[in-house]
């Protein structure tokens, strides 16, 4: 098989497997299990073997087929695979593939489970399709099917408010942002003649300043919108955590690897169109600072244990967008790797404590005893992913971490060409307050859900065995990816991807104070919680593991109501942040400002048109159809059948135009 046959089954697999899915999963429910992982497990293998082939230094695979002769620009069905398309690839699909096995357990007795794993299927090939394409075109299409696939899974749980309000607003959200991004699209290839992404770049990097944009500014801004909305950077970040609503395996695959990591590999593709203005790096850093302090301070306050993820998620993002504001598009897109290795992990440990402890609230579970012992292998995976996470050593998230760090201290001491310095210190010392929060908040999760004191936590039985199995398969990357870095270079661009001693000192001495401090915070605040009892946990943990989330999402106000009321004095986020917490706690108050703006106004404008159209406009319809009905209904009483009045009308009638002819003849 040649490599560009295998790069293109790589999508087309999990597209098959979609539409087999659709159209047998209630003919023939035996199929939907094998339909749903074997296309997914074959595209990761292949996604591998594409790897293998084009990895380390070796030329871009390019093929390309003319889709549409616009007359201007033309559409291509075109694939690019080089080193950061193989690598992203492979994440995608791994995870992917996770995510399939893992929801055969823990949807086991879910109805929509055909439908479910059909959408998981064409989300993959939609998101596989993004990362091959040459052309912005075809990108755009797959950027699109996710969107429209996140919206059925987000709303899985349909019957729950909360599933249904998540979704409406994931779809509306992304979809603010997609109309710039369209428009920056066409903006692009106006400018240089073509959809085509590597002829885009080789454009602009070729001789000694490659040739430049018409419009730089202008275009990367507009692209940056689309980017904020799908890759959940302020301001168009607050449907991420609202997707929690979603069922943890979905989590998973748009959170970790595949929907929110899509913005980030767009701009690191066209990361040449954003060095062409200082002015859009400059953007860029500053929505990455502001994401990742916002999402690291509002995660310390959340007590459902995956909005902490979430906000965890948008956080990680923002270290990913810092780099690519520094021109680094190798930090960039490493970060992304491992973030989606270790987030993966969490997110499907996440399903497993929720099933086991009955509940979504940290708060809950922080009253429990005895939930490390129920679920060793969720505890001991997700205890190594949250280290990775919060960038200790030698885990991956400390090296992809540190070569952003490090590629920001390049730039903010002015060893970046082409970036203000001002940029480099922004990521910089942002970066650094996001690393002590996220320790923070790391080990706020850990001590809450696996330290709890108070009753025994209820033995279930043990997780089905390919749920197990998933974390154990992530956990792998999560421990040793990157100490990869050495020989990942000649994968992306060639810059050096290791730790400076500078930011690696700084970075993991504020992650270990982070830590310390928050644990410290446990030990003066945990006392209380056998004083302040609370409400009795609503969802079953008998139950299957989906019904068990479901019940809880439906059920339990803490989790998914306003939280910002749910005063537990035991918690020593809110400890640590005082009065800041209530605010943290609800995403410092944007969906309210948003509302405000946004929500209110266009509805008050929806009420005033529903209004006029039915008090003005329905009123000339009704009058235009009342008018000949009562003129109908005036002449219908006139035909008596009466012979004698229809002559003495007639008579009348004609005395009235003799008169009347008489009087214009005598000039009256």
């Amino acid at each position: 098989m040649t490599t560009t046959t295998a790069a293109v089954l790589v999508p087309v697999l999990p597209f098959l497997g979609a539409v087999a899915g659709l159209l047998l999963g209630r003919r023939a429910p035996g199929f939907v299990r094998p339909l749903a992982v074997l296309p997914t497990l074959a595209a990761a293998g292949l996604a591998v073997l594409v790897a293998v082939r084009q990895g380390g230094g070796t030329a871009p695979l390019t093929a390309a087929t003319r889709l549409a002769d616009t007359g201007s620009v033309p559409v291509d069905l075109a694939l690019q695979v080089d080193g950061f398309a193989a690598l992203v690839a492979v994440l995608v699909a791994v995870v992917a593939c996770c995510v399939q096995i893992y929801s055969t357990g823990y949807l086991r007795d879910d109805p929509r489970y055909p439908s479910y794993a059909a959408l998981v299927s064409l989300f993959t090939a939609a998101m596989l399709l993004v990362v091959y394409s040459d052309d912005l075109i075809v990108l755009l299409v797959g950027w699109e099917i996710m969107g429209i696939c996140s919206y059925f899974l987000v709303g899985h749980y349909w019957e729950t408010a909360a599933a249904r309000s998540a979704s409406l607003k994931a779809f509306l959200v992304t979809k603010l942002g997609d109309v710039p991004f369209l428009i920056g699209i066409f903006a692009l290839a106006g400018d240089t003649g073509t959809f085509r992404i590597s002829e885009i770049h080789t454009r602009l990097t070729s001789g000694t300043a490659g040739v430049p944009l018409d419009h730089p500014t202008l275009i990367a801004l507009l692209l940056l919108a689309g980017v904020a909305g799908k890759s959940a950077q302020f301001p168009l970040h607050t449907w991420l955590p609202d997707a929690m609503a979603g069922p943890t395996p979905v989590s998973a695959l748009i959170h970790a690897a595949t929907m929110v990591a899509a913005g980030v590999y767009v701009v690191a593709r066209l990361l040449p169109v954003f060095a062409s203005s200082a002015a859009a790096l400059a953007v860029l850093a500053a929505m990455a600072a502001v994401t990742m302090v916002g999402s690291a301070l509002a995660a310390l306050a959340q007590d459902d244990i995956k909005r902490v993820l979430a906000y965890s998620t948008v956080g990680q993002l923002g270290y990913m967008t810092g780099a690519l504001a520094v021109d680094d598009r190798g930090a960039a897109v490493f970060h992304l790797i491992t973030h989606g290795a270790f987030k993966a992990l969490l997110f499907l440990g996440a399903g497993v404590v929720i099933h086991a402890a009955g509940s979504n609230s940290l708060a809950a579970m922080s009253r429990m005893s005895g939930l490390a012992r129920r679920i060793p292998d969720a505890f001991w995976t997700m205890t190594v992913a949250l280290l990775a996470l919060a960038a200790i050593p030698p885990f991956a998230g400390f090296f992809s971490k540190e070569a952003v760090l490090g590629a920001a201290e390049h730039a903010a001491t002015g060893h970046t060409s082409g970036v203000p310095e001002g940029v480099g210190w922004t990521v910089l010392l942002a970066g650094l307050l996001t690393a002590l929060l996220t320790a923070g908040y790391a080990a706020r999760l850990w001590l809450l859900a696996f330290r709890g004191q108070g009753e025994p936590v209820p033995d279930h039985g043990k997780q089905p065995v390919a749920m197990n199995v998933v974390l154990w398969v992530l956990f792998l990357p999560t421990a040793a990816l990157g100490l990869a870095y050495g020989r990942l270079p000649d994968w992306f661009d060639g810059e050096s991807l290791t730790p400076t001693l500078t930011t690696s000192v700084l970075g993991t001495g504020l992650a270990l104070g982070g830590a310390l401090v928050m644990y410290g915070a446990w030990r003066h605040s945990s006392a209380r919680a056998r004083r302040v009892p609370l409400g009795a946990v609503a969802a079953h943990p008998e139950a299957a593991d989906a019904v068990s989330e479901a019940e809880a999402i439906a059920t339990h106000e803490a989790a998914y109501g306003s939280i910002a009321g749910a005063s537990d004095p035991a918690d020593p986020g809110r400890l640590l942040l005082g009065p800041l917490h209530r605010h943290a706690a609800v995403g410092f108050h944007l969906d309210a400002l948003y509302s405000a703006l946004f929500v209110r106004p266009v509805r008050a404008a929806a009420r005033l048109v529903h209004f006029l159209d039915r008090e003005v406009v329905e009123t000339y319809v009704r009058g235009a159809g009342g008018a000949p009905r009562l003129l109908g209904a005036a002449v219908r009483r006139a035909q008596t059948g009466n012979v004698q009045t229809y002559l003495g009308a007639l008579l009348a009638g004609s005395l009235v135009l003799a008169v009347a002819a008489v009087l214009v003849a005598a000039g009256a």
